[in-house]
């Protein structure tokens, strides 16, 4: 889950300030391949706005909601019928980290983070993709398509909604 999460938390500092990015809103890939070479494929579409505020929707192949909010995460399983809630802190800020990534080509970026190395490539000015390996040297690539970047989106949109009968787990 952990690994999940951290993925999670950097795709959406891939949004952060590469060509002035205020929001970013897309239908995403999640592509990870383990040491054995096997791959788990995620699909879903995330809406995500300066600073900290991101809602990634899984679609299959099962369903979540991940909702990132300035300091904490929170997971909205209804297969599982729970939420966890999850301090992150603010102590990092991926916008800032993605803004001073190293331009390498006219489509590829580079940003460091924790011994971590990110690729983010883009399309037509447009993020197209973010890479790295995980802390399990998983290969992960989140690859986006339908991006629309600039659009103005409530914060209202990034609150969850947990149902009463939910477990609810603090992390």
């Amino acid at each position: 889950m952990k690994e999940k999460l951290l993925l999670l938390f950097l795709a959406t500092a891939s949004f952060a300030n590469i060509e002035n990015i205020n929001s970013f809103e897309a239908d995403f890939i999640q592509n990870i391949v383990d040491d054995k070479n096997k791959t788990i494929l995620y699909y879903g579409h995330i809406k995500a706005i300066k600073p900290q505020y991101a809602l990634w929707n899984y679609t299959k192949p099962i369903q979540k909601s991940v909702y990132i909010l300035e300091g904490q995460a929170i997971i909205v399983e209804p297969e599982l019928e729970q939420a966890i809630i999850k301090r992150i802190g603010n102590n990092f800020d991926f916008f800032k980290l993605i803004k001073n990534a190293k331009k390498l080509s006219d489509d590829k970026y580079l940003a460091r983070y924790n011994n971590t190395t990110f690729i983010i490539r883009t399309k037509n000015g447009i993020i197209a993709s973010i890479a790295y390996k995980d802390e399990f040297e998983n290969s992960v690539t989140i690859t986006f398509t339908n991006q629309v970047e600039n659009r103005e989106i409530d914060k209202k949109e990034f609150m969850p909604n947990i149902p009463e009968d939910y477990d609810i787990i603090r992390d």
